[in-house]
């Protein structure tokens, strides 16, 4: 995934420092292992907090939903198995 969905006009109100820890954090997990995902997603939340990022729930669902447009199949495979793995 390229970095065009950060264009997106439905994100254009969410911080860009924002986009840019997920952009990072995206090309970080794209070469990752299922077994790998759970304690990449718990460093992933305790960098968040130590560089005071958060995220509203509708900051996430709308980034989720911009970043789906942009995504392969492979890649969207990978998002629900993030998500799933967020529920739990």
């Amino acid at each position: 995934m390229t970095n065009t969905w950060m264009n997106d006009p439905a994100i254009a109100h969410i911080d860009k420092n924002k986009l840019e820890f997920l952009q990072a954090l995206v090309f970080e997990s794209q070469s990752m292992k299922k077994e790998q995902m759970l304690p990449f997603l718990m460093a992933v939340a305790k960098r968040g907090q130590e560089n005071h990022v958060t995220f509203s729930n509708d900051e996430i669902d709308t980034i989720i939903e911009t970043i789906r447009k942009y995504s392969t199949p492979e890649e969207l495979e990978r998002i629900d198995k993030m998500l799933k793995l967020r529920k739990k």
